[in-house]
């Protein structure tokens, strides 16, 4: 009963799920520029563990004041799900930060953003939503930007091989991380949904931090607050605005969408950092504007 009660809640929503994807894409761009100043001094593995560490402390009295009995109501399918969900974030956050340390920035760029390509190929397996050929020519068109702003850094890397297939994994695992939501958030309030996703990732990059003997404290408080930032606005706000929009919009949209990101912490990083968009930042930055606007052509139709 709470779970019907909760999607008829849900299924008209009192802001537009596009809205409501710009002001959390706004919020997610603004972590690049947390993590540059919390990496001055904690490593990127102990900053994500801290990161979704904070989310669940954040949303563990809310959850269990106001979703208590959602949580007792869940299926096994629906936990089962959920958990996995939570691993593959996880996955996908370990993966793509420890690929960096091995390919080119450029190379770990360009293989995370075929996220949309592998959510299209999923959506008629899992959620039997065909991607339409419109929808596709926005994938590609935004896809080809997220190539150009790559080749902005291009570099070696120690073992290249090895990181671009940390990158493939992670694009992988944010894919499936996205169609589950798809899936879940049709029955799941969006609360109870994220409580159990963070929660598992959490859990789970605390122990891939620690199995690989990354610092977990000793840090400056400052650092700390970074990480406390990066839990309450990219993460709660910010990934949770996607998870959100998920129930309305069809995944291959939300995760082509997420390709603008690199646009709006270009322009932060401008305005904070002082340091201006490279001329291939900003020559990609059009194609995956073109492709977010044929992708949102195809969604509305």
């Amino acid at each position: 009963m709470a779970n019907s009660m909760t999607a008829q809640t849900e299924s008209r929503p009192s802001v537009s799920p596009y809205l409501g994807m710009t002001a959390g894409l706004v919020t997610i761009s603004t972590a690049a520029i947390a993590i540059r100043f919390a990496q001055e001094d904690a490593p990127s593995l102990s900053i994500a563990a801290w990161r979704l560490a904070f989310a669940l402390l954040l949303l563990t009295p809310i959850v269990l004041t106001r979703r208590h009995d959602e949580l007792g109501q869940l299926t096994r399918s629906e936990w089962v799900r959920a958990v996995v969900s939570g691993v593959l974030l996880a996955i996908h956050f370990a993966t793509w930060i420890s690929s960096l340390e091995y390919t080119s920035v450029a190379a770990s760029a360009v293989l995370v953003a075929t996220t949309p390509i592998f959510v299209g190929l999923l959506s008629l397996v899992f959620t039997h939503e065909p991607v339409s050929r419109t929808m596709l020519a926005g994938i590609l068109v935004a896809f080809v930007g997220s190539c150009i702003i790559g080749l902005g850094s291009v570099g070696g890397g120690s073992n290249p091989l090895l990181g671009d297939l940390l990158a493939v994994v992670g694009a992988a695992c944010a894919a499936g991380y996205m169609m589950i939501g798809r899936t879940l958030r049709r029955k799941l309030s969006l609360l109870t949904y994220i409580f159990i996703v963070y929660g598992v990732a959490a859990i789970v990059m605390l122990a891939v931090a620690l199995l690989g003997r990354q610092p977990m404290g000793g840090f400056a408080p400052a650092t700390y607050g970074w990480c406390l930032y990066l839990a309450a606005g990219p993460q709660l706000i910010g990934h949770t605005s996607f998870n959100w929009a998920l129930r309305y919009l069809s995944a291959a949209y939300v995760t082509v969408t997420l390709l603008s990101e690199p646009i709006g912490s270009s322009l932060l990083a401008w305005l904070l950092l002082r340091e201006p968009p490279k001329p291939l930042e900003i020559l990609g930055g059009v194609p995956i504007l073109v492709g977010i606007a044929i992708a949102s052509r195809a969604e509305r139709t």
